[in-house]
């Protein structure tokens, strides 16, 4: 273990965070990820480089903007930290290699997916499809599966949650899952392979239930069976949970 390959990787990973930020604001929003450089979004005064340093100056700053002096949402610096330590983990997994870099960008998407659906309840295409996309194109390539068994995984994930989709609407006559969830399970099977889908869905299916009902006991919500709490954040959390404890898992799930 290279402890100075660890810290690059670390803040490597802190940098691509704060691009992730720029992406999770914008995304949804269907503006440019490039143009204009990071403003704040209350004085739309220009972020400064020295300002815009991961996790640092958040702490500097004490958590408000430097002209304005209004707030700054804590999730920044949060996801710049996650999206290091998910850089450690990565390189933890795999080395630095080409799989690194195509587990970082994976774990990177789900990342991004995931608070985009808890804000927006909406994971958009330009996060899903160019990942499938990259998950086959590396499946030659990939440690854990064959470009065939990605391929399946990439079919069985979207097919997979269709046909969940259509069983849960004929149960309750709502729609429950959306194409953002086909294309984000699509998007996992194409780096995780076909083996994935059962445990991710087992994984994020449970983890969902029971949020859902602490969720409706704390808020004491009446209409439960029309509460919804979007899925997105489930898949990615069994995917990563697949990603970095398959071996664990193969003790108590059958795949």
């Amino acid at each position: 273990m290279n402890l100075l390959e660890i810290l690059g990787v670390a803040i490597w990973g802190a940098l691509v965070g704060s691009f992730l930020n720029v992406c999770i604001y914008r995304l949804p929003r269907e503006e440019s990820i490039v143009r204009p450089a990071s403003r704040c979004p209350r004085c739309q005064s220009p972020i400064r480089w020295y300002d815009n340093i991961p996790i640092l100056s958040y702490l500097f700053l004490r958590g408000h903007c430097r002209y304005c002096k209004a707030p700054i949402s804590y999730r920044y610096p949060l996801v710049e930290l996650f999206t290091a330590l998910f850089s450690v983990a990565v390189y933890l997994r795999f080395g630095l290699s080409p799989a690194y870099l195509a587990f970082f960008a994976f774990v990177c998407a789900l990342l991004v997916a995931s608070l985009i659906d808890l804000d927006f309840q909406i994971i958009p295409d330009e996060i899903s499809l160019p990942g499938i996309l990259v998950g086959l194109a590396f499946s030659p390539f990939n440690p854990l599966i064959t470009p065939l068994e990605a391929l399946l995984g990439a079919l069985c994930g979207a097919g997979g949650l269709y046909l969940l989709a259509e069983f849960y609407y004929f149960v309750t006559k709502r729609e429950g899952l959306g194409g953002g969830d086909l294309k984000l399970l699509a998007l996992i099977g194409a780096f995780l392979g076909v083996k994935s889908i059962l445990p991710v869905l087992l994984i994020s299916s449970f983890v969902g239930a029971i949020t859902g009902v602490l969720i409706t006991l704390i808020r004491k919500i009446k209409e439960a069976r029309t509460f919804a709490i979007p899925f997105g954040p489930f898949l990615s959390l069994g995917a990563l949970i697949y990603l970095f404890f398959s071996n664990l898992l193969s003790i108590w799930l059958p795949f």
